[in-house]
C-alpha cells in the first residue's frame, strides 16, 4: 500500500486549484459538492463555471506560481500542463500536499473513487494504477450499500455523547452501537423512520444491560471457534467475517493465510498459537488458558483455525475446556481442505455406483499411519481423504497395499488448495510417495479412490499422454 487513505478536513483552509478545460471543471465540481473553499487559477483564462455551485469558489487571476499560499491546505492541478508540474514542485517545497492529475511522479496524494452517502464516505483507490478498476469497485459498493447508511451514521452521532455518558466501559459502548446498527433500531433508520428509531432508542433504560453487561456492569466475554477454510479468503462465511470484525482478540493457527488475517478488525489483538511441522508450538493447554483468560476479562475472542474446527482441528477439545471453565462459546464452521480440494480440482468425493462412502483420517506422522486399521479402508467404493499425510505417504501406501487395496487405485495429492499457488499431482497408489515430491511442499490433502480418475488433473494427464503417443506414432 503506497498511498494511505486519509480524509482531509476541507473546513480548515483553502484548496488551490490550477488548470483548465473539462478536467479541472470535474475537480471543481467535486470540491464544490464537498463544501470546499476553492481558489481557482484557470491557466487558459476561461473561468466558465456554468452548472457548478461557486458559492465558496474564488476565481483567481495572475500567475499561480507566485501566488500567496497562506491558508492553503492542498494544491490540485488538472489540465494544467507544464504549469501543473511546476506548481507541484512549489507545493512540495513548502510541504503542501499536491495532486497532479494522472501524474503520480509529481503527486503526493491521489483522488480515490468515492461513494458518497452523506456522513458515510467510502474511498476506493488503486494507487493510481487503474482508475477504471477503482470505478468498477465503487459501482459494486454503490449497488450494495443502503441509501440511508449516512443517515444511520448521523443518527448515532446525535446520541453518541449522551449514551457514552451512561456507559463507562469502552467495550460495552462498542457493543451497544453494534446492537443498534445490526438490530431493529438501525433497520428503522435505514427504512426512513428516524422518528420511530429515536423513540425506541430513548426507551432503552439501561444501555449497559442492552449492550450485554453482566451483573457487575462489565462486558461479557465470549469465545468463537471460527473455521477459516483452506486458504482462499473469499471462502469465509459471512458469519465468520462478522466474528472477525467483532473480535477483540484473535488466536490464529499457522495455516491461516495473511489474506484472511486482513479481514480481522484493525485494532483487534492478533496472537499466533499454531506451529509448523517439526517446530514446537505453545501447546494445546496453553491455548485453552489464553482463550479462557480472554473471555473472563470480558473480551470477545476468536479461535481462528484452518479448515473446519471439528475436522482434525481439535475444536472438540477446546469447547470442552471452555465448557468446564464456564465460558460462553459458539462455533462457526469452515470449508475443510478436503472439500476445497474436491471443488478446485473437480474431484467428486462420491460418485453414483462408484464411490458410496468417504473416510477422513489424519496421518501426521508415520506412527499415526501405522496405527490405522487399513483393512477397513480397502473397499473399492470408499474414498479415503488423508489430512497431513505427506510425511507418512510411504507408510500409507504400504498399509493400504498390505491390506489388499489395488496398487492401481487412482490417487491425488492436492497442495495449498484454493490458494493461488495450488498444485496437484495424480497417479496411482503404487507411486504415492513420488507424487508427494512433485507438489513442492504442503499443506496437502491425499485423496485415494476411483473418484480421482474423474478429476481435472487426471483428465489433463491422460490428454497429455494421448498427445504424446500420437506424436511418437507420427515420427
Amino acid at each position: 500500500m503506497r498511498f494511505l487513505p486519509v480524509f482531509l478536513d476541507l473546513q480548515t483552509g483553502v484548496v488551490l486549484l490550477v488548470g483548465a478545460g473539462d478536467l479541472v471543471r470535474a475537480k471543481l465540481r467535486l470540491l464544490a459538492a464537498a463544501g470546499a473553499r476553492v481558489r481557482w487559477f484557470a491557466t487558459d483564462g476561461n473561468h466558465d463555471v456554468s452548472g457548478i455551485d461557486v458559492t465558496r469558489v474564488e476565481l483567481a487571476t495572475g500567475d499561480p506560481l507566485v501566488a500567496d499560499l497562506g491558508g492553503v491546505i492542498a494544491v490540485l492541478c488538472a489540465g494544467a500542463g507544464d504549469v501543473g508540474v511546476a506548481m507541484a514542485a512549489r507545493a512540495k517545497a513548502v510541504g503542501l500536499p499536491v495532486n497532479v492529475m494522472d501524474d503520480l511522479d509529481h503527486s503526493t496524494f491521489i483522488f480515490p473513487a468515492i461513494v458518497d452517502r452523506g456522513d458515510v464516505v467510502v474511498a476506493v483507490g488503486t494507487g493510481g494504477a487503474s482508475p477504471v478498476v477503482a470505478r468498477r469497485v465503487r459501482e459494486r459498493i454503490e449497488a450494495v450499500l443502503p441509501a440511508r447508511i449516512g443517515d444511520l451514521a448521523s443518527f448515532i452521532g446525535q446520541f453518541r455523547k449522551s449514551i457514552h455518558a451512561r456507559i463507562g466501559e469502552f467495550a460495552l459502548r462498542r457493543r451497544f452501537w453494534e446492537r443498534i446498527v445490526d438490530g431493529p433500531i438501525g433497520a428503522l433508520v435505514l427504512a426512513g423512520k428516524r422518528d420511530q428509531a429515536e423513540k425506541a432508542l430513548q426507551q432503552i433504560s439501561d444501555p449497559s444491560a442492552f449492550a450485554g453487561a453482566n451483573a457487575l456492569g462489565k462486558a461479557k466475554g465470549h469465545v468463537t471457534l471460527v473455521g477459516a477454510g483452506p486458504g482462499d479468503p473469499d471462502l469465509l462465511t459471512i458469519k465468520a467475517l462478522r466474528a472477525l470484525q467483532d473480535a477483540d482478540v484473535v488466536f490464529y493457527d499457522e495455516l491461516v493465510s495473511s489474506e484472511i488475517l486482513d479481514r480481522v478488525r484493525r485494532d483487534a489483538s492478533r496472537v499466533p498459537v499454531g506451529r509448523r511441522v517439526g517446530k514446537p508450538g505453545i501447546g494445546q493447554d496453553a491455548i485453552h488458558k489464553l482463550m479462557i483468560e480472554a473471555a473472563k476479562s470480558g473480551q470477545r475472542a476468536v479461535r481462528l483455525k484452518g479448515g473446519d474446527p471439528f475436522i482434525f482441528g481439535r475444536g472438540g477439545e477446546e469447547i470442552e475446556a471452555l465448557r468446564h471453565a464456564g465460558v460462553a462459546y459458539s462455533v462457526i464452521p469452515g470449508i475443510t481442505a478436503g472439500l476445497g480440494a474436491a471443488a478446485q480440482f473437480e474431484t467428486p468425493l462420491t460418485f453414483r455406483n462408484e464411490a458410496l462412502r468417504i473416510t477422513f483420517l489424519t496421518a501426521h506422522k508415520a506412527r499415526d499411519a501405522e496405527n490405522v486399521d487399513w483393512s477397513a479402508l480397502t473397499d473399492k467404493k470408499m474414498t479415503v481423504v488423508v489430512y497431513m499425510g505427506m510425511t507418512a505417504a510411504p507408510t500409507i501406501r504400504a498399509g493400504l497395499l498390505a491390506a489388499g487395496r489395488s496398487p492401481e487405485t487412482p490417487v491425488g495429492v492436492f497442495a495449498r488448495v484454493t490458494r493461488p499457488d495450488a498444485k496437484a499431482a495424480v497417479g496411482t497408489l503404487e507411486h504415492l510417495p513420488s507424487l508427494v515430491k512433485k507438489i513442492d511442499g504442503g499443506p496437502a490433502i491425499l485423496v485415494i479412490g476411483d473418484v480421482v480418475s474423474h478429476s481435472a488433473p487426471w483428465r489433463q494427464a491422460n490428454l497429455n499422454q494421448v498427445i504424446s503417443d500420437l506424436l511418437e506414432a507420427a515420427e
